[in-house]
């Protein structure tokens, strides 16, 4: 026993002690040992627990170490934080930094355009194109979409019934989710505006003026003219004039617009055609931007009536009269021959 504790005792203190320095030491390198290239991807997927996310890191090469890994996961009290998710790991971060990243939740992030001014159909084909979602959605749930998302809108068409922006999301995020989320986005916007809104005449819900909007939206040609090209239809609608505007006549017409549009077209009478009805259309006719849907709700002053393109830049000539809207549009798209005028037949 003398012999134990004189020296068979200082000897195992000693080796604990140099074993200890060796893990410490070890530990200390490992923890600050920055990764040497970018890693495009790692997916933690959802349940993973810390000795399976160490050991799909050691087993890419991205840490030399599952042990130490799992350890200082413990030692930062981070090993059951972890969020699941795919992420992107940048040449120079440290397992500190990986443990920061996995437990922020900082995933790698996807993005989809879709646009402002088409039609609900073209944001199908997008949708459908786009190999980045996981897609869920037959031709079927596409054609009864209201029906698959949370709304108070459940029995209405589609059309304008989402916002236009481009969305950031994660791996793994499906078809309905994006249109929830576009969906969701839009009614906020809407509920914003209509809570401030002045009442125009014809303009009785937040519906209504999402459908104005998508006509503004369609016969803007220049950003400078929104606020205008929205007053020109409300003070239609205030005076009860027809609204003539050739995009709702176009999409009434559906797959028999074949890109021009024609004196009987305009004459053909369709729940679309504002040439032979008054008031707005049944639905939006396309997804309209956040600024058209603004500029119903705040549309430029004046009693204007009418509008007619100047130029290839896009902006109008708009008229209080008739009288000075028939000479613009001589003018401008006539070319100054009065003969060629055909508005008065």
């Amino acid at each position: 026993m003398k012999f134990f504790f004189k020296v068979l005792l200082p000897i195992l203190i000693l080796a604990f002690g140099v074993a200890g320095y060796y893990v410490f030491q070890q530990f200390t390198a490992f923890k600050n040992t920055p990764l040497e290239k970018d890693i495009a991807s790692f997916e933690i997927t959802k349940g993973s627990h810390i000795a399976k996310i160490s050991k799909h890191l050691e087993q890419q090469k991205i840490i030399n170490s599952a042990l130490l890994f799992k350890l200082l996961a413990k030692v930062k009290q981070q090993d059951t934080k972890i969020k699941a998710g795919e992420y992107s790991l940048k040449q120079g971060m440290t397992p500190e930094a990986l443990l920061d990243l996995f437990t922020k939740g900082k995933t790698l992030q996807y993005q989809t355009r879709l646009p402002e001014g088409l039609r609900f159909e073209d944001w199908v084909k997008l949708i459908k194109a786009d190999k980045k979602l996981k897609h869920t959605l037959t031709d079927d749930d596409y054609k009864n979409i209201m029906s698959k998302l949370e709304t108070k809108y459940s029995d209405y068409q589609p059309e304008g019934l989402f916002y236009p922006d481009t969305y950031s999301y994660p791996r793994g995020t499906t078809d309905l989710q994006l249109l929830q989320r576009s969906h969701n986005a839009l009614l906020k916007l809407l509920d914003e505006q209509w809570k401030n809104r002045t009442v125009f005449k014809g303009i009785n819900t937040p519906y209504d003026a999402l459908i104005l909007a998508s006509i503004v939206e369609k016969e803007t040609g220049h950003p400078d003219d929104r606020g205008k090209v929205a007053r020109v239809f409300i003070n239609r609608l205030a005076k009860d004039m027809l609204l003539q505007t050739d995009p709702t006549v176009i999409y009434g017409m559906g797959e028999d617009y074949k890109g021009n549009i024609r004196k009987k077209d305009l004459r053909k009478d369709t729940p679309y055609n504002t040439y032979t009805r008054k008031g707005l259309t049944p639905t939006p006719i396309s997804i309209p931007s956040a600024a058209s849907i603004k500029s119903v709700f705040k549309p430029a002053e004046g009693d204007i009536l009418f509008f007619v393109a100047k130029g290839s830049d896009g902006k109008s000539y708009f008229s209080k009269t008739y009288v000075e809207h028939k000479k613009a549009v001589i003018k401008y798209l006539l070319k100054g021959k009065a003969s060629r005028y055909q508005g008065d037949k």
